[in-house]
Order: C-alpha cells, then sequence, then structure tokens
C-alpha cells in the first residue's frame, strides 16, 4: 500500500462503537484505489443497463447472444476446481451479518453461510460498518468458538452494482457500494481467512450480463495484487437474479472461470427482474406470487439451465432459499413441505439448496445426504437431456393470469410492512411466518404497478387498500414509520414509470445520515 494514501476516502457517516477498527486509513486506501481503477466501468455499465432495459420494454427481443456463441459452443473449457470450505455446499444458510444471526448461521452446521450485505441488509451506515466488525471478529474466531471445521464457511454478499455508499466519497462523488462492501472485508480478512484454512468468498449479486462479471473479475485481480495475495484465490458465485442473466449463464462462468465458485438460482429476485423488464408488455402480466411456484414452465427452464451450465463447466449449482421459519405464523410451511422442495432440487440435480432458518438445516441436509450418497456434490450429473431455448425461458403465458382480490392486498400489506422495517435498519423481517428481505417488496411493488398498468385493477381500489393497511401498520405498531413507508411505496409502486429499484431512492431520502467529514 501507498504510505501517502493518495486516494483520499471522505467519511461523512457518523462515527460509531470500533468503527475506527474498520475505516483505518489503510483501508480506506484500499478501497479509494479501487474506485479509482473501477468507478468509470461502473457507470459506463450502469448506463448500458438502462438502455436495455429501455430496449426490452420497446419490445426488443431477448435472446441468447450470437456473438459469445464461441464461448457456448467451446466444449473444453472448465473453472477452477473448488476452493477449500467450498466443495461440499450441501447446505447453504442466508442472513445478515448481525452478531447473533452471524453465531447462530456459522453454528447451524450449515455448510455454508451467506452473509448477506445486500437484500437482507437495510443499509444504514451503523449497519454497513457493524457488519464489517461482526464479519471481521468472525475471521478472528471471536464471535464463537468451535473445533476447526465446524463452522459454516463465510461467503459474503456485496451490495449490487447499482447502489452506492453515500458516506463514503471519493472527490466529493460516493463511492459504489460494491466496492466498499468488498474492499473492506477483502483488506481486513482475506489474509485471516487464508491463515484458518480458507479464503476470501463472495456472493455477487444482480448482474445483468457477462460485461458486469468481468469488472468483477478485473477487481478481484487487482485486490489480489495490491494484497500480495495470490491470484486466484478468491472464489465467487454468482446469484442469478436477473432474467437477462440468465441468458448469459456459461459467459459469467467464463468471464470468472480462475474465481469461479458456480451459480445460484436466485429465484424470488430472479421473478423480481422478469416482471420488471417487461411490465410494460400485456403479453407478460403474471398472476399472484404465491402461484409463481418453482414448477412453473418457465422457472423450471431457467433451473434445468443453471445445473446444465454449471455441470457442464465443473461448477457448483446451488438451489433457491426456503424463506420459512418453522412452527411460526399462519403461513408458515411444515418441513415436510420444504422437504418436497428440496427433493426437486436435489433430483433435477443441483448440489445444496439454502435455508433461513438454523431448524430447517437438518432437512436440507437429510434430502441431499441422500442423493449424494457420501460424495460431496453431484457435478458429474451433467444433464445432458436439457436443451433450453429462449421460448422456453420467457414461456411466462402458460402460467399467465390476473391478479386476485387476495393476492393484491397481500402485495401492498407485505411492501408496506417490509418498507417499514427496512427504513427503521431491519432488512430481514418475519412477515406470517416468511423471513422476507428486499426482494419481497420489490416483486410486490412491481407486480402492483404491472397489473394497474394493463387494467387488471384500479388505482383507486389499491389506494383503498393502502389506506386499511396502513391504519392497521399503525395500530400492530406506535413506532412503525407509516407515512415515509406510504410514500416510498406510492412512489415506486403507484408512479407513471416503474423504477428499476425502491432501495436507491429510498436510500438517499431515509437513510443517509451525514454529520461530519474525516479522512
Amino acid at each position: 500500500m501507498s504510505p501517502a494514501l493518495a486516494h483520499r476516502v471522505e467519511v461523512t457517516g457518523p462515527p460509531g462503537h470500533r468503527h475506527d477498527e474498520i475505516l483505518t486509513p489503510e483501508a480506506l486506501d484500499f478501497v479509494g484505489r479501487l474506485h479509482t481503477a473501477f468507478g468509470e466501468r461502473r457507470l459506463a455499465l450502469l448506463t448500458e443497463r438502462r438502455r436495455r432495459a429501455l430496449r426490452l420494454a420497446s419490445g426488443e427481443p431477448l435472446d441468447f447472444s450470437v456473438a459469445t456463441a464461441p464461448v457456448r459452443d467451446d466444449p473444453g473449457w472448465r473453472v477452477a476446481a473448488p476452493a477449500p470450505g467450498l466443495t461440499d455446499r450441501r447446505v447453504e444458510i442466508t442472513g445478515p451479518p448481525a452478531r447473533d444471526a452471524a453465531a447462530r448461521a456459522l453454528t447451524s452446521g450449515a455448510q455454508v453461510w451467506m452473509a448477506d450485505l445486500e437484500d437482507a441488509t437495510s443499509p444504514t451506515w451503523q449497519n454497513i460498518v457493524d457488519g464489517q466488525l461482526v464479519l471481521r471478529d468472525a475471521s478472528e474466531g471471536r464471535l464463537v468458538r468451535a473445533a476447526p471445521g465446524r463452522l459454516a464457511t463465510v461467503v459474503v454478499r456485496p451490495r449490487g452494482w447499482h447502489l452506492t455508499e453515500e458516506h463514503l466519497r471519493v472527490g466529493g462523488e460516493p463511492v459504489s457500494a460494491s466496492l466498499v462492501d468488498f474492499g473492506l472485508y477483502f483488506f481486513h480478512c482475506a489474509r485471516r481467512q487464508l491463515d484458518a484454512g480458507r479464503g476470501p468468498y463472495f456472493y455477487l449479486p444482480k448482474l445483468e450480463n457477462h460485461y458486469e462479471a468481468r469488472l468483477w473479475n478485473d477487481v478481484f485481480v487487482l485486490a489480489q495484487e495490491l494484497l500480495g495475495i495470490p491470484r486466484g484465490t478468491v472464489r465467487a458465485a454468482v446469484l442469478v437474479e436477473t432474467v437477462t442473466a440468465a441468458f448469459e449463464m456459461e459467459e459469467i462462468l467464463h468471464e470468472l472461470r480462475e474465481h469461479s465458485a458456480g451459480l445460484n438460482a436466485g429465484r424470488w429476485d430472479y421473478l423480481f427482474s422478469l416482471v420488471r423488464n417487461f411490465a410494460h408488455r400485456p403479453d407478460y402480466l403474471l398472476p399472484d406470487r404465491g402461484k409463481l411456484t418453482m414448477t412453473a414452465p418457465f422457472l423450471r427452464a431457467y433451473t434445468d439451465l443453471l445445473v446444465r451450465t454449471c455441470h457442464r463447466r465443473g461448477a457448483h449449482a446451488i438451489g433457491g432459499l426456503a424463506q420459512q421459519l418453522t412452527g411460526t405464523g399462519p403461513a408458515a410451511e411444515e418441513p415436510a413441505a420444504v422437504r418436497l422442495d428440496k427433493e426437486r432440487e436435489a433430483e433435477e440435480g443441483f448440489d445444496g439448496s439454502a435455508v433461513v432458518d438454523p431448524a430447517l438445516v437438518p432437512v436440507c441436509r437429510r434430502v441431499f445426504d441422500g442423493r449424494l450418497a457420501g460424495r460431496p456434490h453431484q457435478i458429474e450429473h451433467t444433464r445432458e437431456d436439457v436443451h433450453v431455448t429462449a421460448r422456453d425461458l420467457l414461456a411466462v403465458r402458460r402460467t399467465a393470469g390476473p391478479p386476485t382480490s387476495e393476492g393484491i392486498r397481500a402485495d401492498v400489506a407485505v411492501a408496506l410492512r417490509y418498507i417499514d422495517s427496512w427504513l427503521r435498519g431491519r432488512g430481514a423481517v418475519t412477515l406470517d411466518g416468511l423471513v422476507e428481505d428486499a426482494s419481497t417488496a420489490e416483486i410486490a411493488r412491481c407486480h402492483l404497478w404491472q397489473w394497474l398498468r394493463h387494467g387488471a385493477d384500479d388505482r383507486a381500489t389499491v389506494l383503498a387498500l393502502l389506506d386499511e393497511e396502513c391504519a392497521a401498520l399503525a395500530r400492530e405498531d406506535p413506532d412503525a414509520l407509516v407515512v415515509q413507508a406510504r410514500s416510498v411505496l406510492e412512489r415506486t409502486a403507484l408512479a407513471r414509470e416503474l423504477p428499476a429499484f425502491f432501495t436507491t431512492e429510498a436510500y438517499a431520502a431515509h437513510l443517509v445520515r451525514t454529520r461530519e467529514v474525516r479522512a
């Protein structure tokens, strides 16, 4: 690192307990170097995202790229072999890097803990820095104590390319939230993880194409070079949670191949992406979320293609997240229902799957134990029977349909309550027995916008339901931020145009708290 610390990063967030352990001059300089190297490329890619979204909304067909066909057609390339701690991933557990949740996840019996700084974390300044402290304490063995090999492997999910961290600035401009989350963790924990026999591992969210994967790969290369860590030490799995990325799975693996840890079927965000990209088009009108199961033809095509793509290239394929809490609330499913879902995934060829509740770790484990029969994965199951076309991935009409009145009310209720919790600093909340994260509110608000756009419901009805749910929320919790949550929901679900994310505007308007500037 440069002794001059030339890449000055200004900290405009309020100071907190132990923040100085994370926001050291050297760590901030490291983040500043990443920003200087990659900030402009990131902005260019985001501009291209917006352009492509406009083209899709206007009716441009979505298909596999002719330009990258040589990558898909070449049978010879493979991703890197699994890294230490990532060979057996039959059960992964997901949750925010909050102290209690992290301790439960690490000792849950799952092979992997995805420490989610994105959808499961409300990005208040306090939460972001405290999350880094938790990750550092975990890497130093100060969070929980257990025999070597008994704790879950930590895989960090940074925030997506579309988000910024307004409390860290270079030249007056906010730093990419992705680079902040990655950079602070990598600087403080990469060497510690190596000393413990693991490595710095990541889950990459909301990629839309292989160019965004290439940017991440270049970030990894530079970060390893700056800290003198061998190239290829970083491993990153990609959550395939956008419909455009589903058409570039092979290309994404190819870009990351020396750093790849496979793909994950991020099914809830995938549904959100599908609705968001095609909400303007009446032939993509989708029914209630509860009717969009993973057995729907277009979703089955997505998961089949993911497994085939991964196994063809020697990579792990990880199944979707079970959001249920056992025995909690009227909508909670029994473990048997979760077991059936995991049995479907194991049969399809996935190498593991994910849960949020530690009590469901044994349920998922038993399913994959039975399927794997002593093996760490089933990558050899290459699914040569799978032949997925663009038409298969977009076969929404076979599942399309108008919403029910219950579905409309449910979307209003869950979006309002989640946004309220998010504004109050809670990114993972329990609603009717399900652990919901930001993808819940995103799906709900996009559904509402789509239904109103195509006349499946009328604005007056939705506003009346919103009045009722706001009153109910105020009765349930006197501390609820009802006015603010309603405002966010109206701006992002009932406006003339559909914003890409509720989190970007709501973050800037409600969560940014700048109080001082220091180097």
